[in-house]
C-alpha cells in the first residue's frame, strides 16, 4: 500500500509515514489479527473505563490493518492518522472524563463536511475542498469523544455511481453503496464505527452485503447540517457498527431527541412479517434465509404474522425514486450549471429524469408516501417491529454497480427507523441479512428489539474469511 493514503486530509499537511506504535498486545502487531480490530464499540467503551486498553492502542491497530488490507478493500479516501494518534492519546489523558464513545475510533463517509480534512463527497469536482466548518454530527462525536480515523469512500454525490471500494468477504462483488467504504472498514476491522448516509438504500444495502449492523434512523433524528444534500425530503444520516448496543451509543451521541439514553434488550411481543409486493424479485437464498430467521423467532416464542395490507405497496419504491430524483436534479442544480462535464453518466442520466418530473407527479408521489406512512403507522398499534428484506441476496458479483436498493427504497420514503441484521451466509458465502423496522420516531423500541434478538439468536457480525 502507499502511505499517501494517509494524505492528503489536508493540503498542508507534508507527506509523512505515521508512526505507529504498540497496541498493548492486542492490535495487528506483525501481521496477526488484532483483537482490537474485531472489538464492538460497546466492549471497547467497557475496556477503555476500566483501563484494560487504550484509545491509542485502538487507533493504531486501526491503522496496522489499514496499511495491510488497504489495496484489496480500500475503503479509504483519507486517513487523518497523526491526528487521530493525537485525538488517541488526549482521550487517554482525560480518561473518565470523556463521553459516551470516549476513545472509539470513527469513518466518516465523505459525504459529511469535516474541516479538518478533505471532503470531496465522491467526485472530481471537489478534489482536495476542505470546508470551513464540520458537519454538526461530527461535532457532536467529538464531543461524545470519539476520535475521528479519517474521510471513507462515497459513491458521485452518494449516488450510484461506484467507487473503487471493494467487498472484504469477496474482492470481486461490490460492497454496495453509496456508504461503501463505511461499510467495507467496519467489516474488515479497520475501524470500529463509521457514519453513512442513505437517501434510497445507502446504509441499509451494503451493512448487508458487508455482514455488519446497520442502523438508518427516523428521518432528521440526526441532524444533516454539513452532509452534502441530495433530497431534502429523504437523505438521513445513518450508523455501522460489529453489535446492537453500538448503535444505541452512536444514537446517544447524534441524535436531536434531549437526553437520549443508550436503549435496553426488550423482548419484542409481535413481529410483522412483510415479505412485500417485491418478493419474487429476491433469490431463493434470501428467500430461505429470512423464512428460517422469522421461523427462529417464532421459536423464541415471538408471534410472527404476516398481516394483509391494502393492495398498491408497490408502487412506493417509484414514487421514491421520483421525489428523490426531483430533488437531486434541484439540489445539484448549481454544481451541474459549474460543470456538467464532470458528472458521471448514470448521474447525468438520473438528474436528466429528475427534471422532467412535473409538479402534479411530485405531488402525487409525496402523498403517496404519506397514506402509506399512515398505514404503516397503523400497524404498530398491533406489532412491535417488521421484518422485511434487506437486499435482493448476496452482493452482486462485479464493481460496476452497487446493488439494488429494491427493498429499502419503501422504508427511507416512509421515513422509518431500519436496522440491517446478519442473519447467515448465501450459496456464494457471501452475508445475508434481516431488516427490522420500527415505528416512525420509534428508535428506541426498534433498537431495543433487535439487540434481544441479536443475543437471543446468538448472532454476530461476520468477519470476512471467517465462517
Amino acid at each position: 500500500m502507499s502511505w499517501s493514503l494517509f494524505q492528503p486530509c489536508m493540503a498542508s499537511h507534508p507527506l509523512q509515514r505515521p508512526s505507529l506504535g504498540q497496541t498493548d498486545g492486542r492490535g495487528a502487531g506483525a501481521g496477526g489479527v488484532g483483537l482490537y480490530n474485531w472489538m464492538t464499540a460497546a466492549a471497547a467503551v467497557d475496556g477503555l473505563r476500566r483501563h484494560e486498553l487504550t484509545s491509542a492502542g485502538l487507533v493504531e491497530a486501526c491503522l496496522e490493518r489499514i496499511q495491510r488490507r488497504d489495496d484489496a478493500v480500500r475503503a479509504w479516501s483519507c486517513v487523518a492518522a497523526d491526528q487521530a494518534l493525537a485525538a488517541a492519546r488526549q482521550a487517554d489523558e482525560v480518561g473518565d472524563e470523556a463521553g459516551p464513545l470516549r476513545g472509539v475510533p470513527v469513518g466518516i463517509k465523505d459525504i459529511i463536511d469535516t474541516a479538518d480534512m478533505a471532503t470531496e463527497y465522491g467526485s472530481p469536482l471537489y478534489r482536495a475542498y476542505v470546508p470551513l466548518r464540520a458537519a454538526e454530527c461530527v461535532r457532536r462525536l467529538r464531543r461524545a469523544g470519539a476520535v475521528i480515523l479519517g474521510k471513507t469512500v462515497t459513491t458521485e454525490f452518494a449516488f450510484y455511481a461506484p467507487g473503487p471500494t471493494r467487498n472484504p468477504h469477496h474482492p470481486g462483488h461490490t460492497p454496495g453503496g453509496s456508504s461503501s467504504g463505511s461499510a467495507a472498514a467496519v467489516a474488515d476491522g479497520q475501524v470500529t464505527l463509521a457514519l453513512g448516509t442513505q437517501t434510497a438504500g445507502s446504509v441499509i444495502r451494503p451493512a448487508a452485503f458487508n455482514g455488519v449492523l446497520g442502523y438508518k434512523p427516523t428521518f432528521g433524528a440526526i441532524p444533516r447540517a454539513g452532509v452534502y444534500e441530495f433530497a431534502r425530503s429523504l437523505d438521513t444520516v445513518g450508523v455501522f457498527a460489529r453489535g446492537p448496543e453500538d448503535l444505541s451509543l452512536a444514537r446517544q451521541a447524534l441524535s436531536s431527541e434531549p437526553a437520549v439514553q443508550a436503549s435496553a434488550q426488550v423482548r419484542p411481543r409481535r413481529i410483522a412479517y412483510l415479505r412485500t409486493p417485491m418478493w419474487s424479485q429476491g433469490d431463493s437464498d434470501m428467500h430461505r434465509a429470512l423464512d428460517g430467521f422469522a421461523d427462529a423467532l417464532a421459536g423464541l416464542g415471538v408471534a410472527v404474522e404476516e398481516p394483509q395490507l391494502p393492495t398498491g405497496m408497490e408502487a412506493l419504491v417509484e414514487a421514491q425514486r421520483m421525489i428523490m430524483a426531483r430533488e437531486g436534479s434541484e439540489a445539484l442544480a448549481e454544481d451541474w450549471a459549474r460543470c456538467a462535464d464532470g458528472f458521471s453518466s448514470v448521474l447525468s442520466e438520473f438528474l436528466a429524469f429528475g427534471r422532467t418530473v412535473s409538479d402534479d407527479d411530485y405531488a402525487r408521489a409525496c402523498a403517496l408516501g404519506e397514506h402509506w406512512g399512515q398505514v404503516i403507522d397503523g400497524l404498530f398499534a398491533d406489532y412491535d417491529l417488521i421484518l422485511t428484506p434487506a437486499t435482493p441476496g448476496e452482493a452482486p458479483e462485479g464493481l460496476e454497480s452497487t446493488g439494488d436498493p429494491l427493498f429499502n427504497r419503501t422504508w427511507t420514503l416512509l421515513g422509518t427507523p431500519c436496522v440491517a441484521l446478519p442473519i447467515g451466509r448465501g450459496a456464494r458465502d457471501l452475508p445475508l441479512a434481516a431488516q427490522l423496522v420500527g415505528r416512525k420516531g420509534g428508535d428506541a423500541a426498534l433498537l431495543a428489539g433487535t439487540t434481544w434478538i441479536f443475543r437471543a439468536l446468538g448472532l454476530t457480525a461476520l468477519r470476512p474469511g471467517h465462517r
